[in-house]
Order: C-alpha cells, then sequence, then structure tokens
C-alpha cells in the first residue's frame, strides 16, 4: 500500500510530542551558537527551481561557520569540485538547510533559513585568514533552529571506533571512479589522492 495523502501518513504515527514542538526556534539562541561554535562538519540540504535536490558535506576547523547575532549563519565556501550544486540552488531558491554535527555528540543541530550568496568585501574579510580565503560566503538568514534528538547517532553508533569498518571495506575513490567512469586512465592510489587532496584544503 502507498502512503500518499497525509491523513494515511499521520494515521501510523501517534501525534508529535509537545516538547519536540515546541523547541523549534526562530533564531539561534546560546546553546545553538554555542554548537555552531563547535562543529566542524555540516550538510547542506537545497533544491532548485526545477526540484533538483543536493545534499552536500561542508567541512573545517570548529567554528568555521559564524554565528555572528541569533539570525545570521556565515559559511565560507571552501574551494571543491566546482559542480556548484549547492550554490547554483540557492540562486535558483534562496533556501537552505543545515544539519551541524560536533564529534562525540549524538545530538545535532538543524537550522533552515534564507540563503544568499555574498562577495561583499567586508564579510570576505572574515575568513582573510584560511589557508585558501572564500570567493564568496554563504550567508543565511535563520527561520527555524532545533536541536535534533541523539537517537539515529544512538542507533548508528557513528562516534563509536569498534563500529568503524577498516578503510579497506571500500575500494579506493580511484577505483570506483575507474569502474565508473570508465576511461582508461590507471586507478588513483589513496596515496595519491591525499597528496592531491593536500594542496586543496
Amino acid at each position: 500500500m502507498t502512503i500518499d495523502t497525509l491523513e494515511a501518513l499521520r494515521a501510523l504515527y501517534p501525534p508529535a510530542k509537545e516538547r519536540s514542538l515546541a523547541k523549534q526556534l526562530d533564531a539561534l539562541d546560546a546553546h545553538c551558537r554555542n554548537f555552531v561554535a563547535l562543529s566542524p562538519f555540516v550538510v547542506l540540504a537545497s533544491t532548485g527551481a526545477d526540484g533538483t535536490m543536493d545534499a552536500s558535506p561542508r567541512g573545517g576547523a570548529p567554528g568555521f561557520v559564524l554565528a555572528p547575532d541569533a539570525h545570521t549563519l556565515w559559511l565560507p565556501d571552501a574551494t571543491g569540485n566546482n559542480r556548484l550544486d549547492t550554490l547554483e540552488n540557492i540562486v535558483a531558491t534562496g533556501r537552505l538547510g543545515l544539519l551541524f554535527m560536533v564529534p562525540g555528540v549524538d545530538e545535532t543541530l538543524r537550522v533552515n533559513g534564507d540563503a544568499r550568496l555574498s562577495t561583499e568585501p567586508a564579510l570576505l574579510a572574515r575568513f582573510s585568514e584560511a589557508s585558501k580565503p572564500p570567493r564568496l560566503v554563504v550567508e543565511v538568514s535563520v527561520r527555524e533552529a532545533y536541536l535534533h534528538c541523539a537517537k539515529a547517532l544512538m542507533r548508528s553508533k557513528l562516534w563509536d571506533p569498534s563500529r568503524h569498518p577498516p578503510r579497506s571495506a571500500l575500494p579506493t575513490m580511484g577505483e570506483m571512479l575507474k569502474d565508473q567512469i570508465g576511461d582508461g586512465a590507471p586507478a588513483e592510489t589513496q596515496a595519491e589522492m591525499l597528496v592531491r587532496y593536500a594542496a586543496d584544503l
């Protein structure tokens, strides 16, 4: 049976608990801002005008995303593969969802808001000490912010080293891309990839 109405969907679940609804804020309180300051990793979720979707990981030193006030986030755009999926979606729709993670912490922070891309010199200057200063900054006007419960990360035991598979459980990125693209070139080794990436971090 396909669930294709909100009524059918809601019939499968009990109502949301009052606390889970009340915890949604319309701004970043002190706890949210502290979470952002401790986070070295965030996933950006966006959609284009045509419904194209993207979820893109971004990382840096803890606090690489700045929260200058309760309603704003500044995220420097680090060097990447130049596909620009997320950035193109922001241009198209001006909307962005963010999921912040802190290593060893099972709770996450979800933030949704309006986004714009800025090359304002004063804003870029805030990130001038980065090893590679950004070409632009993603500025998010916060609409919703809430701490997400720990259940998903507890179930996955994401931070438990004893549950981490060895890197050899997967082929190297170079080997996987060789199979997918099939360009005939030798597969890049893991060591070669790390050397190449080091120049762009």
